[in-house]
């Protein structure tokens, strides 16, 4: 049966097909090859997927960063973010960077993260005398901060495959999202002095950075609002995101006054399709992974690791080479709902934490975000600037340097994600 999923699945991939229709025609074809099990298995298998109590915390994490993310206080945090940095040098392309740490307290996804942020400011840092293709790659790095400071969406995905809770992922991703922030402004900073990017010296405007961060304040407390509900055993992750939906509302109807019918729908209809496409990977990766778990293939794979590599310390290497290379080819939440089953059993048997494990696993995945030939936000942000993948994917090295760093560190010294 593994070996027609495999075909299949890398058949159809090649063919450019949707993953997760992928996954459902790569498991169905293996159940049918199977000869003894019925094709219903595929239904029952992807309906008991969804099932769950905690899964209910995605649609609303996704409609409360849809309706923060739109109307004044968008534009309040970008605002805000930039006067935090633009007096610096590579400050313009560095406002990409404290904007997607600012933002993904609030949207959890990399996607919204890029395109919201980038069609913001790459036309402007453009307009300034930044390189397209420069503008392009630090916007589809720095976007990927947003699946590191809580609320993820990739974390809820990996707490459904490796039972840790939601909470403990959250608080150990904000350590690395905001070391990656500050590397990639330090990116940024040595970019701008040793290529001579354009620099106009502005002066430090004190009460107007009070005035913009009392007016984005909203939403800078929504991080700090999800982690104190969490740690203090106020509500589950769960009613947490259904308060935050809420919080949301309430910002947008009595802080802001901007919120209305039309931007209320719109931000429903969007969170509906994006919750759409991530239950459709995650109802289609359930019955793949019941199939390689019949298949043994998490014990094969563990018995492997093991007996040739022997060091616990090589294997976590060969994890990170496999999970890097899954984050080329494989969108990120159908690549955790994958590997996450066959990883965290091996993780067990070496003594690496499974909390640690995850943060692991959505550092290399979200290299991947920005890595040809399927970087999503690489794509998005190409696409704004107008410029070819290829330049844009050269301008990409210094962040690569600095992201693999972060990710080696978190690799292995525990002590950085159990704090």
């Amino acid at each position: 049966m593994i070996i027609v999923l495999i075909l299949v699945f890398f058949g159809l991939m090649f063919l450019a097909v949707p993953v997760g229709h992928v996954l459902v025609a790569a498991a169905s074809a293996s159940v049918l090859a199977s000869g003894h099990l019925p094709l219903m298995i595929v239904v029952q298998q992807m309906f008991q997927q969804t099932q769950s109590f905690p899964m209910l915390a995605l649609p609303f994490f996704i409609l409360s960063g849809s309706l923060m993310m739109s109307g004044r206080l968008g534009r309040n945090m970008i605002e805000f973010a930039t006067l935090l940095v633009q007096r610096y040098r590579g400050g313009l392309t560095s406002t990409s960077v404290v904007g997607s740490a600012v933002f993904g307290g609030v949207s959890g996804s990399a996607v919204a993260d890029a395109t919201a942020i980038g069609g913001m400011l790459i036309p402007w840092q453009k307009k300034a005398g930044y390189p397209p293709a420069y503008c392009a790659a630090n916007n589809a790095a720095a976007s990927t901060i947003a699946i590191l400071i809580p609320p993820s969406i990739p974390m809820i995905l990996y707490s459904l495959v490796s039972d840790v809770s939601v909470s403990a992922l959250f608080f150990a991703g904000v350590l690395p999202g905001l070391i990656l922030t500050a590397v990639f402004v330090i990116v940024n900073n040595l970019s701008a002095r040793l290529r001579g990017f354009p620099f106009e010296k502005i002066p430090f405007d004190g009460p107007k950075v009070r005035s913009l961060f009392i007016q984005a304040a909203p939403a800078l407390a929504m991080p700090i609002f999800i982690l104190l509900f969490l740690r203090f055993g106020i509500a589950t992750p769960t009613e947490v995101s259904v308060l935050a939906v809420l919080y949301a509302l309430a910002a947008g109807l009595f802080i802001y006054r901007d919120m209305n019918w039309s931007r209320f729908y719109a931000a429903v209809i969007s969170a509906g399709v994006a919750t759409g496409v991530v239950m459709l990977v995650i109802m289609a990766s359930a019955v793949v992974g019941w199939i390689m778990t019949i298949e043994q293939v998490p014990q094969l794979f563990s018995e492997w690791a093991l007996g040739t590599l022997k060091e616990p310390w090589l294997i976590i290497v060969a994890m990170n080479v496999i999970m890097l290379i899954a984050g080329m080819f494989i969108d990120l939440p159908a690549a955790i709902l994958l590997l996450g089953p066959i990883f965290v059993p091996l993780a067990r048997v070496i003594g690496l934490d499974l909390t640690q494990l995850g943060i692991i696993m959505v550092l290399n995945l979200a290299i991947g975000l920005y890595t040809p030939p399927v970087g999503t936000t690489l794509f998005i942000s190409a696409s704004i600037a107008r410029t070819a993948i290829i330049e844009t994917t050269k301008e990409l090295f210094p962040f690569y340097v600095m992201a693999l760093a972060v990710l080696l560190a978190f690799s292995y010294i525990p002590a950085l994600t159990l704090h």
